[in-house]
């Protein structure tokens, strides 16, 4: 399943404060990244797909719902915040025990799922002990807990890795995956690009309010095509390879340092055919070529300048 999400002139001001300005969207994909700055409107993106905030202005729809004031489709979303608000006394169980309650479970049905949400985020061993003894990783981890433990059809993730370690990192990203591949539709925010990127190819730029870009990254990707790229290459003749680049009407620059050798061109297409020749023949001993402008970050920088 995917998750699709829909607006038409969406715009959310609080006061003179305008968080999202006019906003038209028609996305659908399993996961779906949310990526932008702090500040960017993300979480009030989330907060009104939930259902917490009500738009000022304009259309949204959620899997072709309203979210606003519809308890049906809310039924079927797991919400991790960004923020969190806990019971500080209560025990980690007992604080998604009781939000499954309010679903409807029966108490032993809420203790069941409790424990296999805690299990899935790696807090089986955690589960006794009050919430105001847990580090700031684990109540990360609890929140996504308290999101999973009714088996949500949509999964709305709000910075759902920031603080967590490596590792912990690592088994987020590997259950939100195991999650989308089971059939759940996820949105997951993040101002970290390559947490996103470790997660889908779908995303959503958001700055300053306003849709900076959607869609696969690679189609993104075409839109800095008139920006200089960046291609990096260790060399055992890192001088010799400088001044045959630079006789190619593509190079804008080179930048050299030891071995280490970087181009700016502005068809990078044209110049890895170049450097691919140049490293066929064997004259430079090419060892490595990386493209610095391959990826998400490089996206984001560009079209927010």
């Amino acid at each position: 399943m995917s998750i699709h999400i829909q607006a038409e002139g969406l715009s959310k001001w609080f006061g003179q404060v305008v968080a999202l300005n006019d906003i038209n969207l028609d996305l659908q994909a399993p996961i779906l990244g949310l990526l932008g700055p702090n500040g960017a409107g993300k979480s009030t993106l989330l907060k009104l797909l939930v259902g917490q905030l009500k738009p000022s202005k304009g259309r949204l729809r959620l899997m072709g719902h309203r979210p606003w004031s519809n308890p049906a489709l809310m039924a079927q979303i797991g919400f991790c915040p960004e923020h969190d608000r806990f019971y500080e006394n209560m025990r980690a169980v007992e604080f998604v025990e009781s939000l499954c309650r309010l679903h409807g479970f029966s108490k032993a049905e809420a203790r069941r799922r409790s424990d296999q949400a805690l299990d899935q985020v790696g807090l089986e061993q955690r589960g006794a002990q009050p919430i105001h003894s847990l580090s700031h990783g684990m109540r990360q981890r609890l929140k996504v807990a308290q999101a999973l433990a009714h088996q949500p059809r949509l999964l709305l993730l709000d910075e759902p890795l920031n603080g967590l370690d490596p590792a912990q990192r690592a088994r987020i990203i590997a259950l939100v995956r195991q999650l989308a591949e089971q059939g759940v539709g996820v949105l997951i925010s993040s101002h970290v690009l390559h947490e996103l990127e470790a997660m889908t190819r779908h995303i959503l730029l958001l700055h300053h309010g306003r849709v900076l870009a959607t869609g696969q990254v690679s189609a993104i990707r075409d839109l800095i095509d008139a920006h200089p790229h960046r291609i990096a290459m260790d060399s055992a003749d890192s001088r010799g390879l400088a001044r045959e680049l630079l006789t190619h009407e593509h190079v804008l620059r080179v930048n050299l340092s030891g071995a280490r050798l970087e181009v700016e061109t502005k068809n990078p297409d044209a110049c890895f055919l170049a450097i691919g020749d140049l490293a066929a023949d064997g004259r430079f001993g090419i060892q490595s070529l990386e493209g610095l402008d391959d990826n998400l970050e490089a996206v984001f920088r560009y079209l927010v300048k």
